[in-house]
């Protein structure tokens, strides 16, 4: 074979495997854009559910995840409570509307349907510092949870994030009884 079809042979080669490797990183660029991050195909629209029953709010936690930071409310045992979760220019207090100052580029609202305050009037939920319910510091997305108070049977709390991304809600049952409002936050889009 001379040198010049030898060229000409592998310089096609080479063009077809270039071609086939772009196709596959086109193609799994492509498959990964549809997915997500981690998978995460959540959006960032507002999410709710209406409550079933309505028991008091306990306790808020937070963890970590590998694609996700999570905020837990906890409900005393009774059904499943109702929620509003949405992207808001600033989160007000329940009640008077003055604004929760919260860090972060992005502020979502969660609005429990679950009081602080039983059927007597007697608070359930007593947070050591309200503007700090969970200590985020060096979170990959939350920057700041802050209780905005409870009226009129709900409760709503301003989750201070690092930017405007994809998210979930869920209601879970809770060992023992009660349930757990879950928010999800994804790391990226």
């Amino acid at each position: 074979m001379s040198v010049r079809r030898w060229t000409k042979r592998v310089t096609a080669i080479a063009v077809a495997v270039g071609t086939t490797l772009a196709l596959g990183v086109v193609g799994s660029s492509t498959a990964s854009a549809t997915q997500g991050f981690c998978g995460i195909s959540w959006g960032s629209l507002p999410k709710s559910a209406p409550a079933t029953e309505v028991a008091p709010l306990v306790g808020v936690r937070g963890g970590r995840h590998a694609c996700y930071d999570r905020l837990v409310l906890d409900i005393r045992a009774g059904g499943a409570n109702g929620y509003f979760v949405r992207y808001v220019d600033q989160v007000r207090q329940d009640g008077s509307g003055h604004i929760v100052p919260l860090r972060g580029g992005a502020k979502i609202e969660i609005v429990a349907i679950a009081p602080s305050y039983d059927d007597y009037g007697n608070s359930t939920f007593n947070p050591a510092n309200r503007s700090e319910l969970v200590n985020v510091s060096g979170w990959q997305t939350f920057r700041q949870v802050a209780d905005a108070g409870s009226f009129e049977g709900q409760t709503t709390i301003g989750l201070g994030v690092r930017a405007r991304l994809p998210f979930r809600v869920f209601v879970l049952d809770s060992p023992g009884g009660g349930s757990r409002i879950v928010v999800d936050v994804a790391h990226f889009w």
